[in-house]
């Protein structure tokens, strides 16, 4: 049976006392997207060591065929080493909104063109 990724995340999030907002500010991303996340049967597994890392839980426990407890416990100790828990995301996880956003861009970029070229022919 498969697990639903984005309920489990929700339930932990919710349980732990997290509000939606404070989680989209510190992964970069709009409230939208984290209830999108949270509708979602399979995430990345990046994005789930995101939160993971944001709210302080460990989701080797819920799931243990995509991480290990040393997985996060690198995770934790590289955000307590970066300083202030509120203002690491910022720099740590840009990157990575703008190289997910720009791959994103650049495939419904590649989709348009194949689309133009096939009803050019």
């Amino acid at each position: 049976m498969m697990q639903h990724h984005g309920q489990i995340i929700e339930k932990v999030v919710r349980r732990n006392g997290h509000s939606i907002s404070d989680v989209a500010r510190l992964t970069n991303v709009n409230r939208r997207s984290v209830y999108n996340w949270f509708n979602q049967q399979q995430l990345k597994p990046e994005i789930i060591f995101r939160i993971g890392c944001v709210i302080n839980h460990d989701f080797s426990v819920e799931l243990p065929q995509l991480f290990t407890s040393e997985d996060f416990e690198r995770g934790f100790k590289k955000r307590s080493f970066l300083g202030n828990e509120l203002t690491e995301p910022d720099d740590l996880y840009n990157k990575y909104y703008w190289k997910d956003k720009y791959i994103d861009l650049l495939e419904r970029y590649n989709t348009l063109l194949s689309n133009k070229v096939s009803v050019a022919i």
